[in-house]
């Protein structure tokens, strides 16, 4: 009978050190209180991530987990909730990397349930480009906690780009 106790104690001893860890690692700038996480989460039900379609296909090949190119500097893996901003996204941070682009969708419940948390934060630089387009500041954007796993990703979608770099249209 006291075994159920302790799962339950040690879940909360858990969940504490995330907690001061957590509030130990980010600037009172970009902590946002959890009612706006789920505030976003709640108008935004699906997770994005641009990828670059080579990279996914060589993490699927392997059997491993996806980290972006800048996941050791930024410290979490991109993503944006609302769709809208997708493309303004891709043109900023990525119209100069070349090659085929693919679009990850997930939630942050198929995130989870592979280990991976995330939150919700202002926007950050992605290595070294600052986030400065248009509409960073009008919301939060989800910092996925570690890398991607394929059992997270609920689809794959194709990203269609002009001949200069430009993002045109997600293949919804």
């Amino acid at each position: 009978m006291l075994e159920p106790h302790l799962h339950r104690v040690k879940f909360l001893l858990y969940a504490a050190l995330i907690s001061i860890c957590a509030s130990t690692t980010v600037t009172s700038a970009q902590a946002q209180e959890p009612e706006a996480d789920m505030k976003t989460h709640e108008q935004y039900p699906f997770i994005f991530h641009l990828i670059q379609k080579t990279n996914w296909q060589t993490t699927i090949e392997k059997g491993q987990v996806y980290y972006p190119p800048t996941y050791e500097q930024d410290g979490f893996t991109h993503a944006t909730a609302n769709p809208e901003y997708l493309l303004t996204i891709g043109n900023h941070f990525y119209k100069e990397t070349q090659g085929e682009w693919l679009l990850l969708k997930m939630t942050v419940e198929s995130l989870e349930k592979t280990g991976v948390k995330t939150i919700f934060e202002g926007t950050a630089p992605v290595g070294d480009k600052q986030p400065d387009f248009e509409g960073s500041k009008s919301e939060l954007f989800p910092h996925i906690l570690g890398g991607i796993e394929s059992g997270a990703v609920l689809e794959v979608i194709n990203v269609t780009r002009s001949s200069s770099g430009e993002f045109l249209s997600i293949d919804w």
